[in-house]
């Protein structure tokens, strides 16, 4: 397999001239290539397959240890301007950049193969996908791709047809963290990675493409693309609303994306459409539609349990990749908190000892085909997305942000998404507790200067009686002994029934400072152990905490200086205003 369009091949022969592969493959997709590429990992060391009669098709992938994570310091977004890059991504001249990482590919690909990956994201007939053709010496990218993307001859065909694409060259390298580099050049639409064959940093498809190029694009083009999980909300009466929702890390973004109604919500269901990334388009009556530029899972495993996490338990019993995980006696894969079996090798392959720390890597990953979970949504492949009812933002903090609250329209509603924070856990490096910025869940993946990424979103308020309405979410508020005070998992549904009940104007609400509140009695806690005053902290707002925080938030906006959008100022004027009112 070649192709047609001479952009691509000749942009393929010049990898290769400088690259100096044995060989060069285009790859179709299939199933015969797939296996192919497992059986020869196997045969080398790359893969070695797991229990295959309790974990059918599954295989294990130990990586370097000095290479088990994105590397967000050795990240770069090349922008002619670098104001354009803004203070939120570590910038670097397009013409340096390419020399510096040029140098590192020079013959990088002696005694390997060179692998030809064009791939699609999102729904292959979609108008909302758009197209990426990948180069790697790595056949373990490649199966991964095959999972993460639709991607093989029907993405070449459309590449060829459309002549867009990103461009994305990845080798691993020597993987010596010294000559690691993943560097983005959106107005070039293209990407080169080095030194890494970490998913984030050699899966190019995802964070590289998906948001980071993408939300250039989408800016460009006038769409969004963001770091957001989308879910179907099925009443009993069969009405289904799609919401898409912002998290940090360590917020419970794919336990919300896969969670399972309680036995309080008979008929209730729960639709997952993708569990990371949302590309978000107007259609032509101006309502925002999405869909999941992704075809699996790229998912951290420590933690995922029958109670945390079913859906996702279950289904990476079988044709899953699992990547620097502990093995049992028995060769299952193991990780902390899975709550059955006892590791017996650990993530390095070495023999488990306690003393040399946990027996998974904390960033241990599962790859997996969305279609394997069980709440799966077929409306995952419709080419006209899903219409967005409400965008949740939310994140981890003990004390100040109530269970709920809505933004007043959609302008506030960037402020809050602007302002998101979250406390560090253990699963951070440094001290804990710390409150973090991270606006719309977006700070490592934002290809471009966050106030321009601001602005943009304001721009999308001109249509706004078509648009979603914006809530923030904090399932995480503690009472003084460090208790949480809502129960979490399933019964976050409560409170995803009261924002679809907001959004069909069925809900009650009450204006506070920071946004509309529900009153404790709003919020269905029938059949939880919940007092009322609980409910009552969950739902309050501190005005001399809200102070402090809108007086934290100014100064993070105004570190933007002169690009940050004046109606941000406005707003965030607004509150200040409504809090020394309510003092």
């Amino acid at each position: 397999m070649t192709t047609t369009l001479s952009e691509l091949q000749e942009w393929v022969d010049s990898v290769a001239a400088r690259t100096q592969p044995d060989n060069i493959h285009w790859c179709d997709g299939g199933e015969a290539e797939n296996q192919s590429l497992i059986e020869a990992m196997c045969e080398s060391g790359v893969l070695s397959p797991l229990n295959q009669e309790k974990f059918p098709d599954c295989y294990l992938h130990l990586s370097d240890p000095s290479d088990v994570a994105r590397v967000e310091h050795l990240t770069f977004v090349c922008t002619s301007n670098q104001d354009d890059a803004g203070p939120n991504n570590n910038w670097m001249a397009p013409a340096d950049a390419h020399e510096k990482i040029d140098a590192l590919f020079d013959g990088a690909m002696k005694g390997r193969t060179m692998y030809v990956i064009p791939y699609c994201m999102g729904p292959i007939k979609s108008p909302y996908a758009r197209l990426g053709v990948e180069i790697t010496d790595s056949p373990y990218v490649v199966v991964n791709m095959r999972l993460m993307t639709r991607m093989g001859a029907d993405a070449l065909k459309r590449i060829e047809k459309e002549g867009v694409f990103v461009k994305g060259l990845h080798s691993t390298g020597d993987l010596d963290p010294e000559r690691r580099f993943i560097m983005h050049f959106p107005e070039e639409l293209s990407i080169k990675s080095i030194g890494s064959g970490y998913g984030g940093n050699a899966l190019l498809g995802k964070k590289c493409h998906a948001l980071r190029i993408a939300s250039y694009q989408a800016r460009t083009e006038g769409w969004l693309a963001e770091h957001m999980l989308i879910v179907g909300i099925e009443n009993p009466h069969g009405e289904v609303h799609y919401v898409a929702c912002a998290f940090p890390s360590a917020c419970g973004k794919t336990n919300l994306a896969m969670l399972i109604p309680p036995e309080s919500h008979k008929g209730w269901r729960i639709w997952t459409l993708g569990d990371d990334i949302a590309w978000l388009h107007k259609d032509e009556g101006g309502k925002l539609r999405a869909i999941n530029p992704e075809a699996g899972y790229f998912g951290v495993v420590p933690g995922t349990n029958e109670k945390t996490n079913k859906n996702a338990y279950d289904m990476i019993h079988g044709e899953t990749i699992f990547t620097n995980v502990a093995t049992t006696e028995d060769n299952e894969p193991w990780w902390e908190d899975k709550k059955t079996g006892e590791p017996s090798t650990d993530w390095q392959g070495r023999d488990y000892d306690p003393e040399s720390g946990p027996a998974a890597h904390p960033n241990s990953r599962f790859t997996v085909s969305a279609t394997r979970n069980k709440s799966y949504s077929l409306l995952a492949d419709a080419p006209e997305g899903v219409p967005i009812s409400a965008i949740v933002f939310g994140g981890r903090r003990k004390e100040l942000a109530p269970l709920v609250y809505e933004a007043k329209d959609w302008n506030h509603g960037v402020l809050v998404g602007a302002s998101v924070a979250s406390e560090t856990t253990a699963a951070n490096i440094g001290e804990v507790g710390v409150v973090r910025r991270d606006p719309m869940a977006m700070k490592p993946f934002c290809g471009y200067n966050f106030a321009d990424y601001w602005s943009h979103w304001l721009t999308f308020a001109d249509n706004e009686r078509r648009l979603p309405r914006i809530f923030h979410v904090n399932w995480f508020r503690q009472d003084n002994d460090g208790k949480f005070l809502w129960p979490g998992f399933g019964e976050n549904l409560r409170v995803l029934r009261w924002i679809m009940e907001r959004c069909e104007d069925r809900a009650e609400a009450r204006e506070t400072p920071i946004g509309f509140l529900p009153k404790p009695s709003d919020i269905d806690t029938s059949g939880l152990d919940i007092a009322d005053e609980t409910m009552d902290a969950l739902l309050s707002v501190n005005v001399e905490q809200w102070r402090e925080e809108m007086d934290s938030v100014g100064e993070y906006l105004e570190s933007y200086g002169d690009r940050l959008p004046e109606i941000l100022r406005q707003e965030h004027a607004a509150i200040v205003e409504n809090l020394k009112k309510a003092g």
